[in-house]
């Protein structure tokens, strides 16, 4: 039997459950949320906060961990991987049957591909990302660490994304891009140039309407 711990049991948490299961990955679930009171979230048992993942890993309570925190929360994201490799649990990674990743493509720990994406070749999805359903990535494009990616985004060849960006529905990034850390793109964005700095950009082609510290 071999169970995934999930790390937040709102809705992003309660998505990943859903496909860890049925889709076949893991046999068990349950949740650590350090923001509810609930016991159990749905199916599934909730068996405490951050501070007792490490001691439910060492008692053989779960085998892997994901991170179900979701978009709206990137720096915590990314600090709770910190926190997780400092304390040597090993990251799940979950690719549903649905998807289509490229032999020569590489998803990396943390990370989870909803129902009907697409990674083509040579391309990189880093560490404790979330690809939404129906997203594309092109051949030798790159996706940092920590990054979301909404539904049905496209993201042509030779792309760089740097990491916690938040990538809009339908958005669309053409060939040769680079995103510089801390972008959020909205609903519909088209990407044609380099973006170099943190902030929210919109629109075809995207413009800048927030600044980001």
């Amino acid at each position: 039997m071999k169970t995934l711990a999930i790390l937040g049991a709102g809705h992003l948490g309660q998505q990943i459950a859903h496909y860890a299961v049925t889709d076949g990955h893991y046999d068990k679930v349950c949740y650590f949320d350090d923001y509810t009171e609930e016991i159990q979230v749905g199916e599934y048992d909730v068996l405490g906060g951050q501070n007792e993942l490490v001691e439910a890993f060492n008692n053989g309570v779960y085998d892997e961990i994901i991170i179900g925190i979701g978009y709206k929360h990137l720096k915590q994201r990314k600090n709770v991987y910190a926190f997780i490799k400092e304390n040597k649990i090993p990251l799940g990674k979950l690719i549903h049957s649905t998807s289509w990743i490229d032999p020569t493509a590489l998803v990396k720990e943390g990370s989870i591909i909803y129902p009907s994406c697409s990674v083509d070749a040579h391309a990189v999805i880093g560490e404790n990302c979330v690809l939404n359903i129906g997203c594309v990535v092109a051949h030798d494009s790159t996706i940092g660490m920590h990054c979301f990616l909404s539904p049905r985004v496209a993201i042509a060849g030779f792309v760089r994304i740097h990491e916690r960006c938040i990538i809009g529905i339908n958005a669309t990034i053409i060939d040769s891009v680079t995103i510089f850390s801390g972008v959020q793109l909205g609903g519909g964005a088209v990407v044609i140039k380099n973006i170099n700095q943190a902030g929210l950009y919109v629109g075809n082609p995207t413009r800048l309407v927030r600044i980001f510290d």
